[in-house]
């Protein structure tokens, strides 16, 4: 079978650099990898190929040859006849940098997520979500509460060793303690969780009763926790150490809690400010008025109508917005005016508005507003 071009196999142009080819052979090897693609020997092929033309294309020497002579100018070099691909995994870190191999091949070799061997960090309890439903003058003005959950917390039986009558943990015997086993695979070198000890390091022979030997059991727990004002539907807060608790003693994890604010019927929220909307009369937009609003804290504040207010206008009250942070400052209340147009008139009512409508003179044909009006 005619081989093809190394410059097509890699999916580059003849021109080049060094970086677009190691990109293409990055491509293709992790796509076609053996252990990705077990039985697959189209796929074993295809890695094979991308190889053979990454060995080439790589070297200064054997490119220069490969594009003045092709393949014939390979022969005897230990390239392009299935001979040795050394030079392509000199510096595997290098050819790799900035993938997560154990990520993308641990599902290949039984293992999970990237294992950082013995110690604290291999054995941190993982972190816990919880989500809480808060009103919306809480959110504003924030709040202190109690909160229960459950967690793992170290075992009382065996106080967290996992081993029981004091029985103490001894080095694994298939990693030595490592936590992680490297496996040798074509020309790639990896590492993957020790199935024996999952990444621990160690094992017990006589496990716990109270456990099995996971040295951690479920309990509740409740706890205060602070809710800043001004808080956001969505954001979390952050408790350290009230995740679950690390095996071997390891250190536990964090606990976010999620906030889902609840809607007001009455007040609205944009940022740091807080929006409503009040009724008044026609006389009142007309005259002008002062009235007495109570606001989402309950404090009954004083805002005074202009004479002529129309419909929808937006009052701004100063300082009786949501807090910001720790400053001591808040942002505005926007109010909105609601004109309501009586359904009902007393006859005394209806004469006095009519003799308003007469002298005032309204327009009984009037022309279309500019749009630039409807803003105004």
């Amino acid at each position: 079978m005619a081989k093809r071009d190394y410059y097509e196999v890699l999916g580059v142009q003849k021109g080049a650099t060094k970086e677009e080819i190691k990109k293409g052979y990055r491509k293709l090897a992790i796509q076609y990898h053996p252990d990705r693609n077990p039985g697959n020997k189209e796929a074993e092929d295809k890695f094979k190929e991308a190889t053979e033309a990454y060995e080439v294309l790589s070297d200064d020497q054997k490119r220069q040859i490969y594009d003045q002579y092709g393949f014939a100018g390979l022969e005897g070099m230990g390239a392009g006849g299935g001979g040795s691909y050394s030079h392509a995994y000199t510096d595997f870190q290098d050819l790799f940098g900035g993938f997560d191999f154990d990520s993308i091949f641990g599902s290949f070799f039984g293992g999970g997520s990237r294992s950082r061997g013995r110690g604290e960090a291999n054995n941190q309890g993982a972190n816990l979500r919880y989500d809480m439903e808060i009103s919306f003058k809480d959110a504003v003005y924030g709040t202190k509460t109690e909160i229960q959950f459950t967690h793992n917390e170290s075992c009382e039986a065996c106080k967290g060793t996992g081993g029981a009558d004091g029985a103490k943990r001894k080095t694994c015997p298939t990693c030595q303690g490592a936590g992680q086993i490297r496996r040798n695979s074509g020309f790639f070198s990896m590492t993957q969780t020790c199935p024996t000890c999952q990444g621990a390091g160690s094992i017990i022979d006589n496990p716990c009763k109270a456990c099995g030997g996971s040295g951690l059991e479920k309990r509740k727990r409740k706890i205060q926790i602070t809710i800043p004002p001004g808080i956001d539907d969505g954001k979390r807060i952050n408790i350290p150490k009230q995740g679950d608790a690390g095996r071997n003693g390891g250190p536990a994890g964090d606990l976010f809690i999620f906030m889902h604010v609840q809607s007001h019927p009455q007040f609205e929220r944009s940022g740091e400010d807080l929006y409503c909307a009040v009724p008044i009369s026609i006389m009142q937009a007309a005259l002008g008025a002062e009235l007495t609003v109570t606001v989402l804290d309950g404090k009954k504040i004083k805002i005074r109508i202009p004479a002529g207010t129309q419909n929808g206008k937006l009052l701004r009250v100063r300082d009786e917005g949501v807090p910001i942070g720790n400053t001591g400052r808040k942002g505005d209340l926007y109010i909105k005016v609601i004109v309501k147009v009586p359904s009902k008139l007393s006859s005394k009512s209806k004469q006095l508005l009519e003799e308003v409508s007469r002298i005032e003179g309204e327009n009984e044909s009037p022309e279309p507003l500019h749009l630039s009006e409807l803003n105004n």
